[in-house]
């Protein structure tokens, strides 16, 4: 049987967002008289925007709030089709459909991005449910254990089915455990093995193919 539900990531999962991103921060950064090198801001892919902006920066709350809002001046007109679809991700979606998964998308980006981006990328039928964040970033205060909940509230509210969270950073990994569910890394985004390793993922892959045959594997407890 595998894993009934999966629940995705989407920056460094699903799609690879690096020039959209970075392209944001570094038009948000120079606000603010910082000017950044694109390459020097990818470190940031994948946790919240107001983490960034006041543990790296040393942001006030107050500037934290405006860098986001020049964040976002940038990446809803721009910056969010600045953004490819990893090559192997429909095929896999569409395979784990086909064998009954239960697929949700649990990603620190707002709900209303996310959905924009995986309608243009033509992916959103594949999914059952969408978990982000609100504007006012409410829902990453605790980092992804308040997104991944939502979604199997959702999905699994008794929490019958057995579930994954997969994503390529710490966050993932460690919201997954705050839900006790079990988690898959993915090494094709930006955190690294070390990093998935180090906050316990309890599987990582390499390919979309060892993933989906993963999920699907007949005894994966």
């Amino acid at each position: 049987m595998g894993y009934e539900i999966c629940l995705f990531d989407l920056d460094g999962m699903l799609t690879e967002p690096k020039l959209g991103i970075t392209k944001s921060y570094q038009y948000a950064l120079s606000a603010f008289g910082i000017h950044e090198e694109l390459d020097n801001l990818t470190k940031f892919i994948g946790p919240p925007l107001r983490e960034v902006f006041c543990k790296h920066y040393g942001f006030s709350s107050e500037n934290a709030e405006k860098a986001v809002e020049k964040y976002r001046e940038y990446f809803s007109k721009t910056g969010l089709f600045e953004n490819v679809v990893y090559p192997a991700i429909p095929q896999t979606l569409k395979k784990l459909r086909e064998h009954s998964k239960i697929l949700a998308v649990a990603t620190s980006k707002t709900t209303i991005y996310t959905t924009r981006i995986l309608a243009h990328f033509n992916l959103n039928d594949y999914f059952s449910f969408v978990s982000g964040d609100e504007m006012d970033g409410s829902l990453t205060k605790n980092g992804k254990r308040d997104i991944i909940r939502i979604a199997l509230d959702a999905i699994d509210p008794e929490r019958k089915k057995s579930t994954v969270m997969i994503g390529d950073r710490k966050h993932d990994i460690i919201g997954a455990k705050e839900n006790r569910i079990d988690s898959i890394g993915n090494t094709w985004g930006y955190g690294s093995r070390n990093e998935l390793d180090s906050v316990g993922a309890t599987w990582i892959v390499d390919s979309a193919d060892e993933l989906c045959c993963l999920i699907m594997e007949e005894n994966v407890l």
